[in-house]
């Protein structure tokens, strides 16, 4: 596949990586025990993610609302999120888990997102959607109240679909949003779509705050929010995810 993303490890740390590749994909674990042992495979890298995401869901559980990302790609973090919906409150069938992405990587690029980006990139496989949609469902029917639909995924540019989504859903409170756009203009368009939906507690989620990469991210912040009024928190074992809460 040739999708395109950026990356910034060197060449001996790529080639340690492609490593643990071919042990995955030629793990002599049996099908019945690998799922159980995917940890084995983790990175550190990976799991400092992983620990990031468990850690601002924790700070949700007692707000009401649902989760929202905001560039879903290959769809881990909505995995994290259903997994810990069914670890630390499984009869909460309220608490939706909704995703929002192209899944044909980005729309358009904005100026004042640099020169490094272009559009299309940070793309995922043709179709991709529908897989993502099946292991989501695997999550669901692992935890209680499974005959009741708790995730969606809204394919297609989020400048149009955020909008649309809340207006055929009025009802909606959003106790966490994580935004994984990379980008200006959907970044800027959606805080200023979800700031109603949002209650006292909330906590927004932002993995390219501060990055020269991706200016644009910091930009819409900037732009929306403001940098004065509220206390833009992280984690010490992640440098480039970070939070904040509405109070």
């Amino acid at each position: 596949m040739d999708i395109k993303v950026l990356g910034g490890s060197t060449e001996n740390e790529v080639t340690n990586r492609n490593k643990l590749i071919e042990k995955l994909k030629s793990t002599p674990i049996p099908d019945n025990e690998l799922v159980h042992n995917l940890g084995l495979y983790l990175n550190r890298q990976t799991l400092c993610r992983i620990l990031f995401f468990h850690e601002i869901y924790k700070k949700i559980i007692n707000v009401h609302g649902v989760v929202m990302e905001f560039g879903v790609r290959w769809g881990q973090n909505l995995s994290l999120f259903s997994s810990f919906r069914g670890i630390y409150e499984p009869y909460n069938y309220l608490r939706q888990i909704i995703g929002f992405d192209t899944f044909s990587g980005f729309p358009n690029v904005n100026q004042l997102d640099g020169k490094n980006l272009s559009k299309g990139d940070y793309g995922v496989s043709d179709n991709y959607e529908e897989y993502l949609n099946e292991i989501l469902l695997y999550h669901q029917n692992e935890s209680p109240i499974s005959h009741k639909k708790k995730y969606d995924l809204i394919k297609g540019d989020a400048n149009k679909t955020v909008p649309k989504y809340l207006a055929d859903h009025p009802e909606t409170i959003i106790a966490l949003a994580y935004f994984d756009f990379d980008i200006y203009e959907p970044t800027k368009n959606v805080l200023n779509a979800i700031l109603p939906h949002l209650t006292k507690g909330s906590v927004l989620g932002f993995d390219e705050l501060c990055m020269k990469e991706f200016p644009g991210e910091t930009l819409a912040f900037k732009e929306v929010l403001g940098l004065s009024k509220y206390s833009i928190k992280r984690l010490p074992y992640n440098p480039t995810t970070s939070y904040i809460i509405i109070d």
